[in-house]
C-alpha cells in the first residue's frame, strides 16, 4: 500500500495544456502534483494507484461529470479533499459541491486568485 504524501494532488481535466498550467500553479504554491488524468476512468485509476491527498477536478469530462467523480473520490478510505473547477462559472452549484463532498467550486478564470493550498490541503 502506498502512503499519501502531504500536498500530493491529482489534476483531472481533459485539456493537457490546462493540466500543465495547473501543475505549474500548484508547484508554485508548494504542492506536489502526483498525477494527471483526462477522464473519469483515468482519474479513478490514478487515485487508487497514487493515493493523493487532494484532487482538482474539472466538472466537464469526456466520459462523465466531475461532480459524480468528486463524490467517488471523497468517499475513498483516505478521505481526499476535492476542489471542482470549470470554465463555466455556473457549472456547479453550492448544493452540487456539498452533495459531492467537495471543498469548493472555483471557476478556472479565478484559479490564480484563490488560495489553492488552503482549499486542497489545509481545509
Amino acid at each position: 500500500m502506498i502512503a499519501t504524501m502531504p500536498g500530493a494532488v491529482l489534476v483531472v481535466d481533459d485539456d493537457p495544456l490546462f493540466r500543465g498550467l495547473v501543475r505549474r500553479m500548484l508547484l508554485a504554491e508548494g504542492l506536489h502534483v502526483v498525477g494527471e488524468a483526462g477522464s473519469v476512468a483515468a482519474a479513478l485509476e490514478a487515485a487508487h494507484a497514487l493515493r493523493p491527498n487532494a484532487a482538482l477536478v474539472d466538472v466537464g469530462l469526456p466520459d462523465g461529470d466531475g461532480v459524480s467523480l468528486a463524490r467517488e473520490l471523497t468517499s475513498l478510505p483516505w478521505r481526499m479533499r476535492v476542489v471542482l473547477i470549470s470554465s463555466d462559472p455556473q457549472a456547479a452549484s453550492e448544493r452540487d459541491v456539498r452533495d459531492a463532498g467537495a471543498g469548493a467550486f472555483v471557476p478556472k478564470d479565478d484559479l490564480l486568485n484563490v488560495p489553492l493550498e488552503r482549499l486542497l490541503i489545509s481545509g
